[in-house]
């Protein structure tokens, strides 16, 4: 969601992280919890954390591995080689399911790497993901890793627009960080395409 030369988080996944408060305690009184990890210092994620209004826990994994180990961020080494594995699978950087190159960058993907003050390389370096964990007498076993669409179900947004009456409607990266959206669209989109 945020990585270290990130001035900001990816609109993408701070809008799947919007969700996560209200999830957050429900899951912890289930013997759960709820962590988003990203590579940025945890200054700059505490800063965006107070801005978007959210209480969930937050980790940095800089100096670390973690993120590495678990296929969600790349070095600039393994991106120029362009054998990354994502998703299960050795393939080369990009934002949809790894099949554009860093070189390759669309206008629009242009623009989305501009959101976090970056370029499309340094942008595609962070991909999403989420794994779980759990731990048994001091053990930490790794149980679960999803990515890419396999976070749709965490994902609460494409389940209200799933059952909308047009449906996902995607064109390009539409999505903005909650705070960047103009009201008067929000409130012109809610009175035309929704239902209680």
């Amino acid at each position: 969601m945020f990585g270290s030369d990130y001035t900001a988080g990816c609109p993408n996944c701070s809008a799947i992280a919007d969700g996560f408060n209200g999830s957050a305690v429900h899951l912890a009184n289930h013997d759960v919890m709820l962590w988003a990890v990203s590579l940025a210092p945890l200054a700059k994620l505490q800063a965006y954390k107070r801005r978007m209004g959210w209480s969930f826990p937050w980790a940095s994994s800089q100096g670390s591995d973690f993120n590495l180990d678990f296929h969600v961020s790349y070095t600039e080494e393994q991106q120029r080689s362009g054998t990354v594995e994502y998703n299960y699978r050795k393939s080369g950087v990009s934002s949809r399911e790894h099949e554009i190159t860093a070189a390759e960058a669309t206008p629009e993907g242009a623009k989305l790497a501009a959101t976090v003050g970056t370029d499309w390389a340094t942008y595609i370096r962070e991909t999403p993901g989420m794994s779980a964990f759990a731990l048994d007498d001091g053990v930490v076993y790794h149980t679960y890793s999803t990515y890419a669409r396999g976070l749709d179900g965490l994902w609460g947004l494409y389940q209200w627009l799933d059952r909308a009456p047009l449906g996902r409607n995607e064109t390009g990266f539409w999505i903005r960080r909650r705070d960047e959206y103009d009201r008067q669209s929000q409130s012109k989109g809610a009175s035309k395409d929704c239902c209680a």
